[in-house]
């Protein structure tokens, strides 16, 4: 490692009775390359030093072998030698060697050829970067101590001087629209000397799971790099850290190629941004050639949309919070930049919300000449149309779903948005597949994350000009999901699917490479918004309440069909001999089994149920509890049935997750209380009748209710175990319930007769009257049918 002088240390001082003088060249030494036993002897050329002191009207070569002041034998002029400052010279040449040179004289591996002049060797067993740091580092420092300093005109290791000025050339391609190329340099003497190949070789050569910082565990201050017949230039370490970061971005593991350059894609622009930050950031900068718009695109890619900059909706019914202001604005800009994205915020932060602002925006300014196609899980139908028209009135929407969706295809082209499910996109694709979209938006986008699956050739083989993905997890067990989901987006952003294998997703999941992990993340990072609760919770309400519904399948739909038929038999028979009020008990004990169908069929005490093993609902919870936890959420479940929290307990076993029960045949309360508020277990499961009151649960800040209550004061009084004075985080609440099923259903009668609540299926029977006979059977009415 090369020291740094103390040039206010008077032992670093240059004598006033002479000048010291080093010459840098290359002479062959004879290099010891035996055994201990056998000497032998190979010519190899060597950067060496020649060091020698100027007095007034003579000149004396550094004595070698020397130690400290003693010189040895007097010189034959002993006028000379009187006059010279032998304790100065000795400073000398410990600087020198303070600096990596080692006198010739003192190796005995080293023998100098006959009539040499060299004195020293510099940096013995070293490489290019040392002796080029002797050159960059070690002679300016010595030429301001007042040394002479002379580096022959035919010495390879010589540096160029100063901070040379950078160039950046940038050209679109010749054979793909879009893509460019990149050169990166400096100018020497009003020349261009391209970089950007030695750049790109430490890249290439360093093995794969080299980390940045040990690619430049430099002992110095910078790193150098070839720069043709001018030598070397000296590029201090952390800019080059910053400039192989940037480079890593664009960088697609092939070496230069057609002159030197390296070609990226214009959605890659915002590297261009970085690099200029670069060189400013490190006391430089770079003079940039050609393609100036695109540089201003990778400006506006990098700028983060700023909260206080509210767009305007006039159209918009609702007012919009701080970070999804930041995210509407965000979608227009990726909308100005002709790019696509990825909305992937945390559960619950109102993707959906965000998503109609922007389309309502792209209405107001007449750029929606075309509907946007909505692609949605069939449970979630439902979820749109209503937030569409509560939210945007002014948007005509056309919903593809059903038996009969093929009537409303002439509808298309008098909407501004249509929704579809992934099931009907696959059947109806060739003749949507006719048709040219705005948007083209994908919720819950994870279903395409099987790059192989219909649904992602389906949505693939679709026309629009801009594509969005809304997922919350936009990796669920791997990497090649997230290249599905930018495959959509942003094709051709992350390369073909075999090149990012073996790009990313090896380096990263199998080697766990901090290089391509870096490299990957800020070449999506443009493109995708993310964020989770805790990084917006100054802009969340003190509550937030979600419907998460789910989609019935297969034997549990069977199931579910033929104990309503069954049960809608029994209750209109009912309602026949004792009337409506007087059917109470029936219509509760067959809507009761119909909800624990629902929840599971494992609570269903008839023959039919016990060779269904699915449940929809079940499975959603799990998933939905490991989301959380990953996230160090502490969760409350509730549900009316204390066989449903059993079952769920097995399961959280099985999966060796912390949990604690509370229902009505626990005798000791305390017990799983402070298990839970202590920090013991993550998850609580509670049943109505042993958690409606008396409750402090502070501690948590997710609830879920597994299956809704008819009562919505009981709901709300659950919700409030948590949601209480002592809380200091937003606490959200999920509504776990069936789509298109009679839990759907209730929640629907409860917004519009909010009677309900006190009325047959809160348990008061003497208001069964409160339900009217059209009422019931739409309780009773088929699950939605599905394409």
């Amino acid at each position: 490692m090369l020291a740094e002088p103390q040039t206010n240390d008077p032992q670093t001082r240059v004598s006033p009775a002479f000048v010291p003088c080093l010459r840098l060249f290359t002479e062959p030494l004879l290099v010891d390359e035996g055994t201990s036993l056998k000497a032998e002897y190979r010519e190899v050329d060597l950067p060496v030093l020649a060091l020698s002191f100027a007095y007034p009207g003579f000149r004396v070569r550094a004595p070698v072998g020397s130690d400290d002041d003693d010189f040895g034998e007097p010189a034959a002029d002993t006028r000379f030698d009187a006059e010279r400052d032998h304790a100065g010279e000795a400073r000398c040449q410990r600087l020198l060697e303070s600096f990596g040179a080692v006198e010739i004289a003192c190796l005995s591996d080293h023998q100098p050829l006959d009539d040499t002049e060299a004195d020293y060797v510099l940096h013995v067993g070293g490489t290019i970067h040392s002796f080029c740091s002797f050159s960059a580092y070690a002679v300016p420092q010595l030429k301001k101590l007042g040394w002479q300093v002379s580096v022959d005109e035919k010495y390879p290791y010589r540096v160029l001087d100063g901070d040379v000025p950078w160039y950046a050339c940038i050209e679109p391609g010749e054979e793909l629209d879009d893509w460019f190329s990149l050169e990166l340099g400096v100018e020497v003497s009003g020349q261009r000397v391209n970089l950007l190949e030695p750049l790109l070789e430490l890249l290439s050569d360093a093995p794969e799971d080299t980390t940045l910082d040990a690619l430049l565990n430099i002992p110095a201050r910078f790193r150098a790099l070839p720069a043709g017949q001018h030598g070397f230039i000296a590029v201090p370490v952390e800019r080059l850290r910053k400039l192989l970061t940037i480079l890593l971005e664009l960088y697609r593991g092939e070496r230069c190629a057609h002159g030197g350059v390296l070609h990226f894609p214009g959605l890659q622009a915002a590297a261009l941004d970085k690099l200029d930050s670069a060189f400013h950031e490190s006391g430089g900068a770079v003079e940039w050639h050609g393609c100036a718009e695109l540089r201003a695109r990778g400006q506006s890619f990098n700028r983060k949309p700023a909260e206080h900059d509210a767009p305007l909706v006039r159209s918009l019914r609702a007012t919009l919070r701080p970070y999804q202001e930041s995210g509407v604005n965000w979608l227009q800009s990726l909308r100005e930049n002709e790019a696509g994205g990825v909305l992937a915020d945390d559960m619950g932060l109102g993707k959906t919300l965000q998503t109609i602002a922007h389309l309502v925006m792209e209405k107001e300014a007449r750029r929606m000449d075309a509907p946007s196609l909505i692609v949605v899980p069939t449970s979630l139908v439902g979820n749109w149309q209503v937030e569409l028209k509560r939210f945007a009135p002014c948007l005509r929407v056309c919903v593809l779903h059903g038996p009969d969706r093929k009537s409303r295809f002439a509808e298309l082209s008098r909407s501004d948005v249509v929704i579809t499910t992934y099931p009907v996109l696959i059947r109806d694709l060739e003749a949507l597949k006719e048709k040219r979209f705005h948007y083209l938006i994908l919720d819950e986008a994870q279903a395409i994350k099987s790059r192989r699956s219909q649904a992602k050739q389906a949505v693939m083989a679709l026309e629009a000009r801009h594509r969005l993905a809304l997922t919350g997890t936009p990796v669920e067990n791997n990497l090649e999901e997230l290249w599905s989901i930018f495959d959509f987006t942003l094709p051709g952003l992350l390369g073909s699917a075999e090149d990012f294998k073996k790009r990313f997703r090896i380096p990263v999941e199998r080697d766990a490479s901090e290089r391509a992990l870096l490299a990957l993340r800020d070449r999506v990072a443009p493109f995708i918004m993310r964020r989770m609760k805790e990084h917006v919770a100054r802009d969340l309400p003190p509550k937030t309440e979600l419907v998460r519904p789910v989609e019935l399948e297969h034997d549990q739909r069977d199931l579910y069909e033929s104990i309503r038929v069954a049960g809608h038999v029994e209750v209109r028979r009912a309602i026949r001999k004792k009337g409506l009020t007087g059917s109470t008990i029936t219509i509760l004990d067959a809507l009761m089994k119909l909800r624990q169908v629902c929840c599971d069929p494992r609570l269903v005490n008839v023959d039919a149920a016990r060779s269904v093993r699915a449940s929809a609902k079940y499975e959603l919870l799990m998933e939905l509890l490991e989301q959380q936890l990953a996230q160090g959420r502490r969760v409350l479940v509730f549900s009316q049935f204390a066989q449903m929290l059993a079952l769920i307990a097995q399961g959280l076993h099985a999966k060796r997750l912390r949990y604690s029960v509370l229902t009505g045949s626990v005798v000791d309360r305390a017990r799983p209380i402070l298990a839970f508020q202590n920090g013991e277990v993550d998850i609580f499961l509670i049943s109505l009748k042993a958690g409606g009151t008396g409750l402090n649960l502070t501690r948590a800040d997710t609830v879920i209710h597994y299956d809704p209550w008819w009562n919505p004061a009981a709901q709300a009084q659950a919700t409030d175990r948590a949601y209480r004075i002592g809380q200091t985080e937003p606490v959200f609440v999920y509504k776990l319930i069936a789509a298109g099923s009679v839990e759907e259903r209730m929640l629907k009668l409860q917004q519009r007769k909010q009677r309900l609540a006190d009325g047959i299926l809160g348990g008061s029977a003497g208001k069964g009257t409160d339900l009217s006979l059209e009422e019931v059977d739409d309780l009773f009415a088929p699950l939605a049918d599905r394409a």
